[in-house]
């Protein structure tokens, strides 16, 4: 079986051309010793690139290994689920990370590799201290209350007065919003303009219901009031 490789980036290397990921991945970074771990799968190193950091378990002991975001190769993100819906491999209204995962272990590795190539971006990880999960601000993340969001129209810590969709145990919206305070406390490379990714914590169950957010919601920026404004009886 072949494995995938997580690599770190250091100052001392700079992409300076275009490179399609296929040689990017098999070519550029062969023998650098940049290898901070190998995984028997793909997806889940791509699904680790989206997020921008998480923890490895490499199975020897019952420690968790903390990789932060390392940089990038500069390319833009292409989405694959997006490319599967072009496809027509699943349904615009079932795309989530489940249905991805679940087209993944129905092909081949070059299927997957395919399709995983169609996105040119490629994110380098750093390893750390295992300190609680911090954002770009540098704070840490709260389940449920921090999101990524793109700075060009809301910069790190705006407060956010959010319709949050709510999802059944399928991940289907049951057609209610719910009124939440939200801090924008982090980006990525998939978040831009008016989309923003709502953290849901650790561990698997929290993946999943991260996948399903596919929703639309209304959102208020908050501003503080003005000096004379709060002094007023």
């Amino acid at each position: 079986m072949p494995y995938s490789v997580i690599q770190f980036m250091p100052n001392r290397l700079v992409m300076k051309t275009a490179l399609i990921v296929k040689r990017f991945m098999t070519v550029a970074l062969e023998g650098l010793g940049l290898a901070l771990g190998y995984s028997a799968s793909r997806i889940d190193n791509f699904i680790m690139e989206v997020q921008g950091s998480g923890f490895v378990h490499f199975g020897d002991n019952d420690q968790l290994e903390y990789f932060a975001y390392g940089g990038k190769n500069g390319h833009p993100y292409v989405s694959i689920g997006k490319v599967l819906i072009e496809n027509g491999e699943v349904a615009r209204e079932d795309m989530s990370l489940r249905a991805i995962q679940d087209w993944v272990a129905a092909h081949d590795e070059e299927e997957v590799r395919t399709l995983l190539e169609h996105n040119p971006s490629y994110v380098f990880f750093t390893p750390k201290a295992a300190d609680p999960v911090s954002g770009t601000a540098g704070i840490p993340l709260k389940a449920g209350a921090s999101v990524a969001a793109d700075r060009r129209y809301l910069p790190m810590g705006s407060v956010l007065l959010a319709e949050v969709p709510q999802l059944d145990d399928q991940g289907k919206w049951t057609g209610e919003h719910v009124l939440k305070l939200l801090m924008a406390l982090d980006t990525g490379g998939a978040v831009k303009e008016n989309h923003l990714d709502l953290y849901h914590g650790m561990g698997n169950k929290a993946g999943e219901q991260a996948g399903h957010y596919k929703h639309f919601g209304r959102v208020w920026k908050l501003e503080p009031l003005a000096p004379q404004m709060v002094n007023q009886p």
